[in-house]
């Protein structure tokens, strides 16, 4: 019953496109979030859930009241409702793949996306689990929303075995995180917890204590635009300056493509170009926070080159500070990670402390002084058609969540 209660919640969720927008200036950037923010708000309401709000924002809160005969602290399940921006997530057709037996998976609506197992390794882990999948046109979504399954089939199981002694547990759900700013409207206050978990990993019985620091840079270039057939002299094109500046950007190192582990990154994403003006945006990566100053200097010394080269065109770099490691914060409260680790174990699992090559709510919330960090869900592939997850692996979640509750009810309030 579990499992086609977990699949049916995260079958409803992940059908509703709740892509974010990081060029918009509202908050949350799309009005369709609020969608899944209140259904969210509506099903903790008929679940029986406590102080229930869903602000304009599309912040949800709400609490599963705790059942000790004494006062135990609170804690927060912390999962975003929006998608990535960097590939549709309109209109997606869920496939289901029972009793996986470990072939590629060949998506039905374009058969020249496959998930390979042969580049996707975690495959080999899942053999006999109900995966999911899209028909290969978008997002699936379970970035994030098999946390937010997972949350909700945790919170209402503990709702429905209120013999358990568990400590109250605070659900809370944000909006905007794909774009760096899901918790800008969150107060603390209100959420009123000594620390949190974000439900926003892969696999299953990991904990994330590290994440990368990270910052953006917006490189805009402006050139002078005429007609081609006057030009000579005259035209200034941005576009190929650009187009110089990225091609100078390390490819052997410093490129996602080349590096794991611990090592940082620079990447371009994103171009908007003409002869007049053409913008890039990069983000930089790296674990040591002063290394991201490295990669800045690096940006600038390409483009105080190309200043010489051309010296009639304008080249500026901007700078935006995203999220930093939430290593340091987490020792605020050490409880955070061997609480998290006693609930795996005790769900049957060997906890597995793992490193995150991104980001997540949870590091903007630890450097907020919330320590937070990041649970396993189920979830593959982020950002990609050839996203997936795994039904059986976000049941264990679900069950290391329920744990979570008991080993922090055994904690007394000061």
């Amino acid at each position: 019953m579990q499992h086609a209660a977990l699949l049916e919640r995260f079958l409803r969720y992940v059908r509703l496109d709740t892509q974010s927008d990081e060029t918009s200036t509202t908050y949350p950037s799309t009005a369709k979030q609020l969608v899944l923010s209140r259904m969210l708000a509506d099903e903790c309401r008929a679940m029986g859930l406590a102080d229930v709000s869903c602000d304009e924002f599309g912040i949800v809160m709400a609490t599963v009241p705790g059942t000790t005969p004494h006062s135990a602290p609170a804690i927060a399940l912390v999962a975003h409702v929006d998608t990535s921006p960097e590939y549709s997530s309109t209109n997606v057709r869920p496939q289901i793949v029972e009793n996986y037996a470990g072939h590629d998976l060949i998506l039905a609506a374009d058969p020249t996306k496959v998930i390979r197992v042969g580049e996707n390794p975690e495959l080999k882990t899942v053999l006999g689990h109900t995966l999911i999948t899209t028909d290969g046109t978008t997002l699936l979504g379970g970035d994030d929303k098999a946390g937010v399954a997972v949350i909700m089939q945790a919170a209402a199981e503990l709702m429905a075995a209120r013999q358990r002694l568990v400590a109250p547990i605070r659900v809370c759900f944000t909006c905007d995180e794909e774009i760096g700013r899901g918790t800008d409207k969150l107060d603390l206050q209100k959420l009123n917890v000594v620390c949190g978990y974000t439900l926003d990993g892969g696999g299953q019985g990991q904990i994330d204590s590290e994440t990368f620091s990270a910052d953006q840079a917006v490189i805009t270039v402006e050139g002078v635009n005429t007609h081609p057939s006057i030009g000579k002299g005259v035209m200034v094109n941005a576009v190929r300056i650009l187009s110089t500046f990225l091609s100078r950007l390390p490819t052997a190192r410093l490129s996602p493509e080349t590096t794991d582990g611990r090592d940082g990154f620079l990447h371009p994403y994103h171009i908007e170009a003409s002869v007049s003006k053409a913008t890039a945006r990069m983000i930089l990566r790296d674990f040591e926070t002063a290394a991201l100053a490295e990669q800045a200097a690096l940006l600038e010394s390409i483009a105080a080159s190309l200043r010489g080269e051309h010296p009639r065109a304008t080249i500026t770099i901007e700078i935006k500070r995203q999220y930093r490691n939430m290593r340091d914060g987490l020792v605020n409260e050490p409880r955070a990670l061997a609480k998290a680790e006693a609930a795996v174990k005790a769900t049957g699992l060997t906890p597995e402390h793992t490193i995150i090559r991104g980001g997540t709510d949870g590091s903007l919330l630890t450097e907020k002084g919330l320590p937070c960090p990041n649970l396993s869900c189920g979830q593959h592939n982020p950002h990609s058609p050839l996203e997936w997850a795994s039904l059986d692996e976000m049941a264990s979640a679900v069950k290391v969540l329920t744990h979570l509750a008991e080993e922090w009810g055994r904690e007394r309030m000061p």
